[in-house]
């Protein structure tokens, strides 16, 4: 059984860094392809983020490309996501999800058997 862990959330100013983790117990974790969505209040999930099981190959949301970068550690079950320039569209919840199957869709919430439980992220001044 895998679980995974957020961490690293915080409030930040408009234009500032932040690195969050997703820390996963379980040996199968780095077989899995993983995501980082984002969820504001009143809006649907989104995918930001998404690295396949190897870290070979890496996607992200159009609207944070070239500032955010996913990348993972198979040694230590990690997959960091370093946000930066955030914006105040960028407050959300932040919940990392693994994906066992490897979906070719990895936009969707569906093909995520384990997630955990988010990390706030606030961007205001």
């Amino acid at each position: 059984q895998v679980q995974v862990e957020e961490s690293g959330g915080g409030l930040v100013q408009p234009g500032g860094s932040l690195r969050l983790s997703c820390v996963a117990s379980g040996s199968t974790f780095r077989r899995y392809a993983t995501s980082w969505f984002r969820q504001a209040p009143g809006k649907e999930r989104e995918v930001v983020a998404h690295i396949r099981w190897s870290g070979a190959s890496t996607d992200s949301a159009d609207s944070v490309k070239r500032r955010y970068t996913i990348s993972r550690d198979n040694a230590d079950n990690v997959v960091p996501l370093r946000m930066n320039r955030l914006k105040p569209e960028a407050t959300a919840v932040y919940y990392c999800a693994a994906d066992s199957w490897c979906a070719s869709d990895f936009t969707h919430t569906s093909p995520y058997e384990y997630w955990g439980q988010g990390t706030q992220v606030t961007v205001s001044s």
